[in-house]
């Protein structure tokens, strides 16, 4: 994953995304924990240790003094390190997207979570109505510095494909939630007129919770 250095992007909340943590979870993993910041949150709500996995060296560093324990390493690297049937809720903010091959390493992480435990993740969608506008009447499929079209993305879902893998995972969807949906009038109206098939494309991207099925 690329690096970097706008210190912004490992200190951030993502108080809608804090949401979906189940407040009786007692131990958690962020995987790319940044700073430690949406990891310290949790701790400070409820009595939780908070473990992360953090690439970045200087962030790791940071996590460090706000989280019970953190590894410096790539995901993939981190798994020999993760006790057995230890997590309550496994979260990715933002990070299937940069793996390589994110449906591989939920698969391997299944083994760490606790009876009746399970995943969190906020994934960006495809659908979004102005990445389709721009490929469609435009040509354009140009990546940037943030957003959808990230320029560290390694692999694009949709709201469809990520169900899919969950299905695939053999979890169960607890939870599908839009977040920062735009309110425009037109997107609604195109939504009714679609019956609800559109009403993904408000979003450019959903919280997720799932868990294995019992």
């Amino acid at each position: 994953m690329e690096a970097i250095t706008d210190d912004s992007y490992y200190r951030q909340e993502r108080l809608e995304m804090q949401a979906l943590v189940p407040p009786d979870a007692r131990r958690v993993l962020e995987v790319g924990c940044g700073a430690g910041t949406f990891g310290a949150a949790i701790k400070a709500r409820q009595d939780a240790e908070v473990w992360g996995i953090e690439p970045s060296e200087a962030a790791a560093s940071r996590a460090e003094a706000e989280l019970d324990r953190v590894l410096c390493s790539s995901i993939e690297g981190a798994l020999d390190h993760l006790p057995d049937g230890h997590f309550d809720q496994i979260v990715f903010n933002d990070v299937l997207e940069h793996l390589v091959d994110p449906e591989s390493t939920l698969r391997a992480l299944l083994p760490k979570l606790a009876p009746g435990g399970g995943f969190i993740a906020s994934i960006p969608n495809l659908r979004y109505y102005k990445v389709l506008r721009d490929l469609l009447f435009k040509g354009e499929f140009e990546y940037v510095d943030h957003g959808v079209l990230d320029r560290t993305h390694l692999r694009f879902f949709t709201p469809k494909s990520v169900a899919r893998m969950w299905d695939r995972l053999g979890c169960e969807v607890l939870e599908r939630r839009a977040l920062n949906t735009r309110r425009r009038p037109w997107l609604r109206a195109l939504a009714l007129l679609t019956l609800g098939a559109t009403d993904d494309m408000r979003s450019p991207q959903f919280g997720w919770r799932a868990k294995p099925r019992s």
